[in-house]
């Protein structure tokens, strides 16, 4: 499918349909078998090859009275890492599955952290694909339909729909890290978290790392959220357990 076709594809989901799905896939048979099978499942499902053609038509899932033009993304591990990266450099919060090719399950926690919601590893059941897709999917409405529409404390604002945050009234950026972790502090005020409980609610249960990168990652919203990031006003450190809210 050509950038032109792609980018008719209607922004909006229709009413009782079961989902619309981008697939991005170089192989053509792979492809087909994929497409055909999610198609019976009754989903929409526009189909592509190359990354380049994918992006205008992704970059459209801006939020619009809460919806977006896919429901999820389904990239292989190839063309898919960069438009991965791009989109939750963007705040785009629509569910991505990454196909790795065969042998590479090491790679998952690499596809994770560069912010894919799941990966599968070729070859894989066709069952347990159409199971992960339904997966994600699920976890996205219900996330829609608990989400909150503003987030505030003292002179902070958190948008968790639109991935906006407003510091004392001016709009502050920050990476889709740093938005999960701040948007969790703020749903959970005066809650004491640990180093390994954050780790695993934002970065997952399958991150191999230092427990120093939440410091890291700590350091740099005190950097934009503080007005003296050495005295903070927001995020404390509780000594010996971790950090609170508040």
């Amino acid at each position: 499918m050509s950038s032109a076709e792609l980018s008719e594809c209607p922004s909006r989901l229709a009413v009782g349909q079961a989902g619309r799905i981008l697939l991005l896939e170089g192989e053509d048979l792979l492809r087909e078998m994929l497409a055909l099978a999610l198609k019976e499942q009754g989903y929409e499902v526009v189909v592509t090859s190359d990354g380049r053609n994918a992006l205008p038509s992704v970059q459209t899932s801006s939020s619009y009275h809460g919806e977006f033009a896919f429901n999820l993304l389904i990239m292989d591990s190839i063309n898919g890492l960069d438009l991965c990266r791009m989109l939750r450099h963007q705040g785009n919060p629509v569910p991505i599955l990454i196909i790795g090719a065969r042998g590479s399950a090491n790679n998952c926690a690499f596809y994770l952290e560069a912010g894919s919601d799941d990966y599968l590893t070729k070859p894989f059941g066709m069952r347990e694909f159409i199971a992960r897709c339904r997966a994600l999917m699920r976890r996205q409405r219900l996330g829609q339909l608990s989400q909150p529409v503003m987030l505030q404390y003292k002179s902070i604002t958190l948008y968790p729909e639109e991935c906006r945050v407003l510091v004392r009234g001016i709009e502050v950026k920050f990476s889709p890290k740093q938005f999960r972790l701040l948007e969790l502090f703020m749903s959970n005020p005066r809650r004491v978290w640990s180093r390994d409980r954050l780790l695993e609610k934002i970065w997952g249960q399958d991150f191999i790392g230092d427990s120093k990168t939440v410091d890291v990652h700590i350091r740099w919203l005190r950097e934009k959220l503080e007005i003296d990031p050495s005295q903070p006003e927001y995020i404390i450190t509780v000594r010996g357990f971790g950090y609170r809210f508040g």
